[in-house]
């Protein structure tokens, strides 16, 4: 069996990492999993799971993946709680991709996380 490098840069293999989160096999234990599980769900085009770990409150009523963009990495730049005990978390990461017609660019980001009912959730983000 072929093991696959999970997109969100972990190092590890998508089946050991981010792969049971998206087949909500368990959930992310803190809010860097989830940034990093949601990462690589816009880097394989898994709308379904974006949703899922929305805020329902915040969330858009549909999630869009643009089919242009292909994500080349992901680099977290700040953490602010979000471990296992707490209930509210943050995570800054610059987000790259590029287009087949050769653009390039980067979405920078710090992503606000809650904790409800045992599960963190993205509850949204300001753009730097």
């Amino acid at each position: 069996m072929i093991s696959v490098a999970c997109p969100c840069g972990s190092g590890a293999a998508y089946a050991a990492c981010c792969g049971p989160l998206h087949q909500d096999a368990q959930p992310a234990p803190t809010a860097l999993a989830l940034m990093r599980s949601r990462y690589a769900a816009f880097a394989i085009g898994d709308g379904d799971y974006l949703f899922r770990t929305w805020y329902p409150r915040t969330r858009p009523d549909a999630v869009g993946l643009d089919p242009a963009l292909t994500w080349t990495g992901l680099e977290i730049t700040d953490l602010v709680a979000g471990g296992p005990d707490d209930d509210a978390g943050e995570v800054a990461f610059v987000a790259r991709w590029h287009t087949r017609s050769g653009e390039e660019g980067a979405v920078t980001e710090r992503s606000r996380f809650v904790r409800r009912a045992g599960r963190w959730l993205y509850l949204d983000g300001v753009h730097d």
